[in-house]
Order: C-alpha cells, then structure tokens, then sequence
C-alpha cells in the first residue's frame, strides 16, 4: 500500500506543470549600490548665558522627549597624585549622594516614577552630567538636573558607597588577561609617573575624606566651566528662557581651568611579561605613541591601520594570524585622542605554545606592509570601511549635537568631520606607504605579554628584547599603628601577658593542636545561611578548614607557606586574594596570637593592645582589664577590598584548662556578618601537619 501511495504522489507532481528555472543570482561583487546619503548638520542655536555657561539648543519634534548634557572642563587627570580616584568617586557621588533636597534614593524614586534620568561621571578629561526626559516632564526632570549640577551633597554613606566599589574593581583587575594587557601596555606607553599612567590603589582611595569630593566640585563646576546641550521637543525661545531663569542664581566664580597635563612621548621600548599561571592563552599588545585627531595625516593613519590590522578577517595581519592557526581574534588601531596622542596598538589572545609564534608573525607582516604600498581592493575596501561608519555617527539628533558639542570642548573647527571625510576619500596607495613609513618605528614598540611564561613555547627572550617582568602584585594599604613608647609598650606587653595568663598560661602557651567545630549562621541579605564549620590547627602555622554550606563543602589547607583549596567546582592551589586570606586567617586567630603575641604589643588605653606581626599584619585586641579575658579582636582583611573585621567575643568556655570562644559574633565593614556557636573543642589531640594536609 505504501509503494503504491509513493508512486500515485510522483505521478501526481509528474503531471504538474514545472516552474520555469530561475536565474542564477549575480556575484556578490558585482552588486552596485547607492552612494551614501550626505550628512546633514541641523542647525544649532547658540548663546551664554548671564553667569557665562554656553548653551547649545537643538529642536527636534520627532519624538516627545527632551534630553540634553553639560560637559566640564575637569577630569582625573587632575587628581592629586596621593588621592588617585579622586575625580571618578566625585563624579559618581554627585549622583548617587543625592543633593541638598533629596538623597540619592529619593531622586530615583522621583525619576523612576516618571521614566526619566539624571546621571553624573567624570572622565580622564572632561565631567559629564546628563538627563533625559518626557517633553511633559521637561521643567521637573531640568530641576533635579541643575541640582546634581550645581549642588550635590555627597552624603558620607555614599562617599563609603563609592569608595568600596572601588576597592572592589582594584580586587577584581588582575581577573581577565585581556584587561591586564590593555592596561599595562597603556601604563608603560604613558609612564606610571604620569597622570595618564596612573591606576588608583587601596591606600589613594583611603586618603580621599567627603572634604575632598566637596572642593573638587567647587574648584571645577562653575558656569564659565561648563558647555550645556539640549535637544529634544521644545521652542527654541521658550527653553532658552527657561534655562535663562534656571540658572539665574548659579553664579559661582573660579579662577580659568589649566591646561591639561602634557604627555611625554618618550619611547619605552622592550618586553615586558606578566605572569598569570592560571590561564592556558596569552593575551598580548605591542605598539607605542598614536596621534592627535586633528594631525594632518590621521585620515591616511587610520586608512593604513584599517587595512593593516582593522579586522581580525580581513586586515593583513588578521589574516596572517587566523590562517596559521594562532589566533582567531586580533586587531589594531592608529589610536587618537582629540588633546593628546593616543595610542597605536596591535594585539590579541593566542594559545599559550602560539606566543612567540603569534608575536613574530606580527613583526613579519609591519616589515612587509612599510617595504610596499596596499592594492587598490584593500584600499578602497578600507576606505569605504571608515566612510560608511561615518554617516552613523551623525543618524540621530542627539549623536549630532553630542559630537558637534565635544568639538567645540576641545577647541576643533564646526567643520572638521567634513575635513576629514573628504582626507580619507583623498588617501591613495602611495600615501599610505608614506605613512607607514614616517609614523611606525619597531625599534619603539613596547610589547606587554600577559600569560603563563613556563607554556610560551619558544621562550620570548627568543625575540631579543631587552625583558621586563611586570609585577601585578595589588598594593595593599600599609598597616597603621599607634604611636608607640617605652610605658605604653611595657603596659601592653603586660596586659597581653595577664590575657595570656587568664586564657590558660602554660596550657595556652604549650598549644601543640587544636580543633574547633562550630555552628554557624551567616547573615546572607534576605537571611541566615546555616553552616557547620571545622577549624584544625597544629603549631606554629598549619591549619585546615572545612566548611559545610547548603551548596557543598569547602576545604582548605596552608602549611604556613602555601596550600590548596577544594570547592565543589573544582580544586586549585592557594594563591593571589586566597593565599592571602590564609596567610591573615592564620595571624589573627586569636588563641596562637595571644600566646605568641606577636611582633609588638602597644597599650592604646580602655584595655585594647595593638599586636603587630612586624610587617603588613596589625590587630587591635580589647580585654577586660580586670579579668584579662578577650572582648573584641578588630583587624583589617585585605585579601579582597579592604574591610574591617570585628570579632566580639561573648562566651569563652574551658577545654582541657584553655579557654575558647563558646559564642561569637563577626562583623564585617560595621555590619552583622555571622554568629558562631562551638559544638566540640579538643586541644593536643596529636594532629599532625601530614594528616591535616590529606585531601579527602
């Protein structure tokens, strides 16, 4: 039945008239199309107002929304070389700490409620403050604007706020390879001595007051400072009058701004290599100074590094690269800046046995671009690359008046996108050789290497450059202490011996091991999370933990130098903000620190004792001064952000003549983090290091 069902459908379709074939479709290349429209540059009315700010207003009834930004002639570039972060924590406070009126939570509420924003930042060389409106929310959303402008508060909740999202993107900045690369290989190009290499660290962060955030918007958010756009759904006159009678009282006067640092364009050739073990790639940059975007011959450069290295598919070295295997994404750029030289740069990631390979076939294809020109196909594609790119930066009004704003920031002509449209279609062969030429120079290039050095492959010495090994160590902040004499060491020494006599004397003191295990509940947001913890330790520094949580166990080992931690994602050796942890864990547990008692002991009076380690490590440790027995023990951890540690000691209980912490409570940055309740305590049970190393 089946074969006759399968013939009869054949026969069927057989019978039908067949469709005449069709065409065959013509080559991709042969497809012609329509040049570009030309950008069009609305008019734009502009005046100043009384108090001497530039407005800049642009109508466009297209949409029933209003927005509009205020750019300030500030940056970080200005920050004070002991208080690095300065200028991005006072941009974000500005926002976030609300103004004299409303908190930073108020103003959400506000504008969440009426689909609106305000925003605030400052950059390497400019402040910006934005908003963005329903035209009927016009006068309200233009209200909280000029506030966040004119009058922050920065509320000292959100100086804290700021500071530790900070301190948390230094912890996180030695995560990605790629990012490590991009910002050393920009630190060495500029110099770390330069404002334009400078990163911010814990110890700058810890330096700025609200004091600070509160001068450096006076000294650079005044009206004869700032440049103020807006577009959107509004009369022309109407909303000048507006902001006329807005800004009426804004009125603050400050002496001009200075120029901006200048950048040495001292070479800083060489190789320099970051050791990162925990990655099987590398992530490479070389290159060195870039140009200004108003150099004469940037519209060649940027031809030239199109074609170069504009694209991992289609640009030489993206080809020469791909086709060998050794990596599938690279590029690069003739980098400029619109008051300092940018950067030109080439890089990638590639296996880690591909280093040397992947860097050398880089060298090969700059010698062979700068001996000859580029074809007439790989120009004209480049070309029409960065012409067809350009109509996009003018398709909105709101793009228009941001860039025609940010030219008359930096002091460029109104028609300067109009000279360089027409250089770039201007750029021919011989230009580009010319260029390449005159601008790249190998004996310049810096090269920054980011990997594991011991699975390079050929070692990079290979490439005979002088090396240098870059260290990613994150700086912690140094240990601050008291001021410290004769009376207050001798008083300190014997309150911590007293402590030591009231915790067990000769028992404490002859701790060869100990065990722990405890409930405990962690304070997790929206509640408590329950969890049994064992805590080992054997003299002098040995010690195993193991944690048992909803989600898994979690295990960890230092023998006092190093060790492993287990977690049910996966095993891996201590090391970076992990060993770091141990290696404080293991100083202030507060049984081996009484009985050692450090370094030093400074009595800072109400019974706290100052316990140094001698080097980074300090802890302030309260007693009862008529019992000796511990009240509090408060340090700070700095293997993440750097946070304060408050153990506050609420019950001790005896365990074969030592006295131990029956019930605790941990306190993180000021807040609640856990309760601990001991289950079992043993003491000289005869742990040993080899056992406690044993991974399960």
């Amino acid at each position: 039945m089946r074969t006759l069902i399968l013939l009869t459908a054949a026969a069927t379709l057989a019978a039908q008239p067949q469709a005449a074939p069709r065409a065959p479709l013509p080559p991709i290349k042969s497809l012609k199309y329509p040049p570009l429209k030309a950008v069009k540059i609305p008019e734009v009315t502009q005046f100043t107002l009384a108090n001497g700010m530039r407005v800049f207003l642009l109508e466009n009834r297209n949409l029933p929304v209003v927005s509009g930004f205020a750019l300030i002639r500030t940056g970080n570039l200005f920050d004070p070389k002991d208080k690095i972060g300065l200028a991005d924590m006072t941009g974000d406070v500005m926002r976030m700490g609300g103004t004299k009126s409303k908190t930073g939570e108020q103003l959400n509420e506000q504008l969440e409620n009426i689909a609106a924003s305000v925003e605030s930042s400052i950059g390497e060389s400019f402040g910006r403050v934005g908003f963005n409106a329903l035209k009927e929310n016009t006068d309200e959303v233009l209200g909280a604007f000029k506030d966040v402008l004119t009058a922050p508060e920065f509320r000292e909740d959100k100086v804290e706020l700021a500071r530790t999202q900070n301190k948390s993107g230094i912890a996180r900045r030695n995560d990605d390879a790629g990012g490590i690369a991009r910002r050393e290989f920009s630190d060495i190009v500029y110099g770390k001595d330069s404002p334009y290499g400078w990163d911010v660290e814990y110890e700058t962060l810890d330096r700025i007051t609200r004091n600070d955030l509160v001068a450096f918007h006076k000294r650079y958010f005044f009206p004869k400072n700032t440049l103020l756009a807006v577009q959107g759904d509004f009369d022309i006159p109407a909303m000048r009058a507006k902001l006329e009678t807005l800004f009426a009282d804004w009125t603050v006067e400050q002496p001009p701004v200075p120029e901006f640092p200048k950048v040495d364009e001292k070479p800083r050739p060489g190789l320099y290599v970051a050791a990162k073990n925990d990655v099987n790639q590398s992530n490479f940059r070389l290159g060195h100074f870039g140009g200004k975007l108003n150099d004469k011959d940037y519209p060649a450069l940027e031809v030239m590094s199109s074609i170069l290295a504009g694209s991992p598919f289609s640009s030489r070295i993206g080809q020469a690269i791909r086709v060998r295997g050794y990596a599938y994404d690279i590029g690069g750029d003739w980098g400029a800046a619109y008051d300092h030289p940018g950067l030109f740069v080439i890089g990638g990631g590639t296996k880690s046995d591909n280093t040397f390979k992947a860097i050398r076939t880089v060298q090969q294809e700059l010698e062979k671009f700068m001996s000859a020109p580029p074809t007439a196909a790989e120009l004209q594609s480049a070309k029409d690359k960065i012409l067809n790119t350009f109509v996009f930066q003018f398709d909105s009004p709101a793009k228009t008046l941001s860039r025609l704003v940010t030219y008359e920031y930096y002091g460029y002509p109104k028609d300067f996108i109009f000279q360089y449209q027409k250089a770039v279609e201007a750029v021919t062969p011989a230009e580009v050789q010319r260029v390449a030429k005159q601008y790249i120079k190998p004996e310049n290039l810096t090269y920054v290497v980011v990997g594991k050095p011991a699975d390079f492959g050929e070692p990079l010495t290979a490439l005979n450059l002088p090396v240098t090994n870059i260290d990613l160590t994150i700086k912690q902040p140094k240990a601050v202490t008291a001021k410290a004499d004769a009376a207050s060491l001798a008083k300190g020494k014997a309150l911590l011996d007293k402590t030591r006599g009231a915790m067990g004397g000769a028992k404490l003191t002859g701790l060869k091991d100990m065990t722990l295990l405890m409930d405990v509940k962690i304070d997790a947001g929206g509640g408590q999370l329950a969890a049994k913890q064992k805590i080992q330790w054997v003299a002098p520094a040995t010690m195993r933990q193991e944690n048992e949580l909803p989600f898994g166990k979690i295990l960890s080992f230092y023998d006092g130098k190093g060790g492993w931690i287990k977690t049910p994602q996966g095993e891996a050796a201590l090391s970076g903000p992990m060993l770091r942890q141990v290696e404080e864990q293991a100083f202030y547990n507060l049984y081996s620190l009484v009985a050692s008692g450090g370094a030093s002991a400074n009595y800072l009076g109400d019974g706290t004792v100052e316990i140094g380690n001698g080097a980074d490590l300090v802890a302030k440790l309260t007693v009862d001064e008529a019992t000796g027995m511990p009240q509090k023990l408060v340090y700070r951890a700095t293997a993440g952000p750097p946070i304060e540690v408050e153990q506050r000691y609420l019950e001790f209980k005896d365990v074969d003549g030592v006295k131990v912490a029956s019930r605790s409570e941990t306190y993180q940055g000021g807040k609640k983090f856990a309760d601990s309740a001991l289950i079992e305590g043993k003491v000289n049970s005869g742990l040993n290091a080899e056992e406690l190393s044993k991974k399960p």
